[in-house]
């Protein structure tokens, strides 16, 4: 390799950040509905009058559908889709270089310890870029006709009303459970790449072969891996959604926060609601999420196979 060959790590690092922006924006298009609902359950701690209450999944679907229409169902979208687009992007561009640092200081297959790390190191630099974005997409999902004060027209009008009102540091509110967060991605890579080797060498083991040149794995076996890494991510981190989620909300009409901090909201929600208070909306997430995942990693797989990622890129 000559001393102008940048190598094949740094050759395929922007394809492998086409391939996450297009399984984020491709799963936000699909399925954001469910995710309006997961956030509205998630912030109604059942003394707020300014929030709908939903008997389930569906009643919330067909409630916010009747009330607000397809705006409502669809509402937050915007931000949604910059979001997981760019976070997405950068996750997998962040995740494969990472992985490829300690690929080149090991010199050896990478193990369950250092996907973890790998995770977890994107997780937080990403965190920190996109929270701003999902700060807006919450209080643009959770705004409805009851509320009292006046509604963000869009993702524009709420970046620039939050600035102007609450000034920078709100962008970042929620940023610490959403650092405890990294733990569900690093989970749910980490999970999805042990499965992934497990996939891999039971088919073959029992020999067989794939014509798309991914070792044996096809479409089915990419969803199905995508969908139980992010079950079993979303059954350990859940709570930390729901607090970031109440952390989030926009201020009283005195301008005074529903929580001063994510310790507020751990003691406050066990305080009125148990522990079934921290899984409020979960039902609704895995209905999005598990479906989503399975999209996110097959037109994530199939999109570095269009543009001509090596499968020995991972």
């Amino acid at each position: 390799m000559g001393a102008s060959d940048p190598g094949p790590s740094t050759r395929w690092e922007w394809q492998n950040a086409l391939a996450g922006a297009v399984a984020g924006f491709t799963t936000v298009a699909t399925l954001h509905p469910l995710d309006v609902v997961r956030t509205r359950f998630q912030v109604n701690d059942g003394r707020l009058a300014n929030v709908p209450c939903y008997k389930n999944t569906g009643h919330a679907l067909y409630s916010i559908g009747r009330s607000e229409g397809l705006r409502g169902l669809y509402s937050g979208f915007c931000p949604a889709v910059i979001g997981s687009t760019v976070s997405w992007g950068l996750y997998f561009l962040l995740y494969n270089k990472i992985k490829q640092r300690y690929s080149r200081g090991s010199g050896k297959d990478l193990n369950p310890g250092h996907h973890l790390l790998s995770a977890a190191e994107a997780g937080a630099w990403v965190c920190l870029f996109t929270n701003p974005i999902w700060l807006v997409k919450t209080r643009l999902q959770i705004q409805t006709p009851l509320l009292q004060t006046r509604p963000y027209t869009g993702f524009y009008d709420a970046l620039r009303t939050i600035l102007k009102d609450e000034g920078f540091r709100a962008f970042y509110k929620g940023l610490g459970p959403s650092l405890m967060l990294v733990s569900h991605g690093a989970i749910q890579f980490t999970v999805y790449e042990e499965l992934r080797k497990l996939s891999i060498h039971i088919k073959s083991h029992r020999g067989i072969t794939s014509q798309c040149g991914d070792k044996g794995l096809n479409t089915f076996d990419h969803a199905v891996l995508g969908a139980s890494s992010k079950m079993f991510a979303i059954m350990f981190s859940y709570p930390y959604q729901v607090i970031r989620s109440r952390l989030q909300q926009r201020p009283r009409i005195d301008g005074s926060a529903t929580y001063s901090g994510s310790w507020h909201v751990v003691k406050e929600t066990y305080r009125f609601e148990g522990l079934r208070g921290f899984y409020k909306g979960i039902t609704s997430s895995l209905l999005k999420n598990a479906p989503a995942a399975s999209i996110t990693f097959v037109v994530y797989e199939n999109t570095r196979k269009l543009i001509g990622l090596p499968s020995s890129e991972r």
